[in-house]
């Protein structure tokens, strides 16, 4: 009888939950839609027969292919003819004259990148500046008065929560999910993006969502969705956003001086077990244990030494270890900080003065100072600005940086904005007047040309071009 009567209850509990009164308990995200669907686009890579990035193609280590991926459309693992491809992701407008932002992830390496409208229209988009770190891409799209979307707060931002994402996965445009806010302050650690303190949301998010806006209740933009926890590849209900605090502060920094800068104290750390901190006659296991320190670094130059364990950062509490470098690259370099370290068993306070953390592959923005020039090797050069040279670690007269490359000849040499070439032949280029004198030097009956390049890598190889390439 009573497994009878149940099914009944359970029905009548599903009529009631259907009523007005009981969706009027529920959120409405069609406000927040309306508002916000024309400043989400569409962003398409497209790469013309030069090889995608590593990680774009699947071959992460395996102990970290199967926990975490960015999700945007690249082929896994394209065989050379494979490599002619477009690649899918989102973005949204932050400006109303065509600042755009989405992953770096989704447009690295990209041989152009095209911005699709809410109202269909098809934009060329300049790749303004990326940073690796935190996985920001900065757009620039040639257009006016654009829709735009509204900044939030995420430092505010709280478990159980709700959210909005808009994106396009799987190229499907403007598709709406939603969800709660898992966790906030979220580390990955070493494996990925270990400077970024995520948003963990269990928002369904699939390949294409990257770059796409995280909204909360208020119709604010306090997440860019960067990746999915997953054993398959597609949503398993563990969802990261970068908060929009730092991609801004990136954004800054990218438009000021050409990339992020980040503090650093010069310390290697681990976690501290149950029986460390036994040994260590900590409470509970909590804190960072240094186990290096970098010899006239910030932190050698303060007094930490190995052993130490970091429990606070400006009165920040450090449960784990990987809750320290966030903290730390979200300091500005120079900056006076004080930690809170247990050292042989007392507790004391150090102030250090933040170093500068060196820059990422991929970390500064790829235009140039205000001469260039064209070639006819099908590809534009730049001289380059002061804070890129420090970024770059180049000396005062040495070389140039690629701002575009037009003819498929170059692409397929290698070249890509933000390449640094340093040499036309064997004669050494400190500037744009330089590189035209060097050009202007190649003779009626040379075919080839070969050039000096330090890549986005930081990889310094030769590479060479037809003198007369055909441009797309």
């Amino acid at each position: 009888m009573e497994t009878r009567i149940l099914p009944r209850v359970a029905a009548v509990l599903v009529l009631l939950c259907s009523t007005a009164a009981c969706a009027a308990n529920l959120p409405d995200f069609t406000g927040i839609v309306e508002q916000n669907a024309a400043a989400v686009v569409h962003v398409e890579a497209h790469y013309n027969g030069r090889s995608a990035p590593m990680h774009s193609r699947g071959q992460m280590p395996d102990d970290q292919a199967q926990i975490l991926r960015r999700f945007f459309g690249l082929p896994m693992m394209p065989s050379p003819q494979e490599r002619k491809h477009t690649s899918l992701g989102s973005g949204f407008i932050i400006s109303s004259d065509g600042y755009v932002l989405t992953n770096n992830h989704v447009v690295d390496h990209a041989d152009s990148v095209t911005v699709l409208l809410h109202d269909r229209r098809s934009l060329k988009a300049k790749v303004v500046g990326t940073d690796k770190l935190y996985d920001i891409a900065l757009l620039k799209i040639d257009a006016d008065d654009l829709p735009t979307v509204t900044l939030g707060d995420s430092r505010t931002l709280k478990a159980g929560q709700w959210v909005v994402a808009i994106g396009s996965p799987f190229g499907l445009d403007h598709t709406v999910t939603q969800g709660i806010v898992s966790a906030v302050g979220r580390s990955l650690g070493a494996r990925d993006q270990e400077y970024t303190p995520f948003i963990q949301t269990d928002v369904p998010i699939n390949r294409g969502n990257s770059g796409g806006p995280l909204f909360d209740m208020d119709g604010k933009v306090v997440g860019i969705n960067s990746q999915i926890f997953s054993n398959t590849g597609g949503y398993m209900g563990v969802s990261f956003s970068i908060p929009i605090d730092v991609a801004m502060d990136a954004v800054k920094q990218i438009k000021d001086h050409g990339y992020v800068k980040r503090g650093m104290i010069g310390v290697r750390i681990e976690d501290v077990t149950p029986d460390k901190a036994r040994a260590l006659g900590l409470a509970t296991a909590s804190g960072a244990l240094i186990h290096d320190v970098t010899d006239g670094g910030p932190g050698d130059k303060a007094g930490l030494q190995v052993g130490d364990v970091i429990l606070a950062f400006n009165g920040q509490i450090v449960a784990r270890a990987d809750d320290l470098p966030p903290m730390v690259a979200s300091t500005r370099p120079g900056s006076k900080v004080t930690l809170k370290v247990l050292h042989n068993g007392d507790t004391r306070n150090v102030d250090v003065t933040l170093g500068e953390l060196p820059r990422s592959e991929g970390s500064v923005a790829n235009y140039g100072g205000s001469n260039s020039v064209s070639s006819e090797l099908g590809f534009s050069v730049a001289d380059i600005t002061a804070e890129q040279r420090k970024a770059l670690d180049l000396k005062k007269d040495e070389g140039v940086v690629v701002t575009n490359v037009t003819s498929r000849a170059a692409r397929e040499a290698g070249l890509a904005p933000g390449d640094v070439v340093l040499m036309v032949g064997q004669s050494k280029v400190a500037s744009v007047d330089d590189f035209k004198a060097k050009m202007k030097q190649i003779g009626p009956d040379q075919s080839m040309v070969m050039l000096l390049v330090r890549n986005n890598q930081g990889n310094t190889v030769f590479i060479t071009i037809p003198t007369h390439a055909d441009n797309d």
